[in-house]
Formats: C-alpha cells, sequence, structure tokens
C-alpha cells in the first residue's frame, strides 16, 4: 500500500512539474524542444519493447501494457519527426 501511495504521489508530482513547465516555455521554443524530445521518446520505446516482450513477471497485463507503450511511443517519435521535418523546411533556402 506504502508503495502505491508513492507512486501515485510521484505521478501527481510530475504531472504538476510538467505543466508548470510546459506554460513557461515560449511558443517559438516548442518546436525546437519537441525535435529534441525525440531522442527521449525513442528510449522510451526501447524500453516499452522490452517490457511487451517480456512475459515472464507480470504476465498477460504486462504484454498488454507494453503494447499500449510501444504504439504510444511510436506515435510520438513519427510526430515528432514530422513536426522537425516541417520545421527544417521552413529554414531551407528557396532557389
Amino acid at each position: 500500500m506504502d508503495m502505491l501511495i508513492m507512486q501515485i504521489s510521484l505521478f501527481v508530482l510530475a504531472v504538476i512539474l510538467g505543466v508548470e513547465l510546459i506554460t513557461k516555455v515560449p511558443a517559438t521554443l516548442h518546436t525546437p524542444l519537441m525535435s529534441g524530445s525525440n531522442a527521449i521518446s525513442g528510449i522510451t520505446l526501447v524500453g516499452a519493447l522490452l517490457a511487451a516482450g517480456s512475459g515472464e513477471v507480470g504476465g498477460v497485463w504486462t504484454s498488454i501494457l507494453g503494447m499500449v507503450a510501444v504504439t504510444l511511443a511510436t506515435i510520438n517519435v513519427v510526430g515528432g519527426f514530422l513536426v522537425t521535418n516541417r520545421m527544417l523546411r521552413m529554414f531551407r533556402k528557396r532557389g
């Protein structure tokens, strides 16, 4: 029970901190920060693949949650690369 309370507290703290950080960032920096977060999402994707592939500890629930994490991390990585590509196209010389 103590572990669950600690995990919920950590999650709530992370949400509050994330909201505070995002609201303080100027709009002109959102796209460069998104391209930088692609590396973090790539690491998340590797962890999700490991969780989805391990059938030992959690059984079916670990595989299901791992697959959901793989799907969401993949969407995040692909979306981030599309936004970065679009941003870089804006700075190309036309000629």
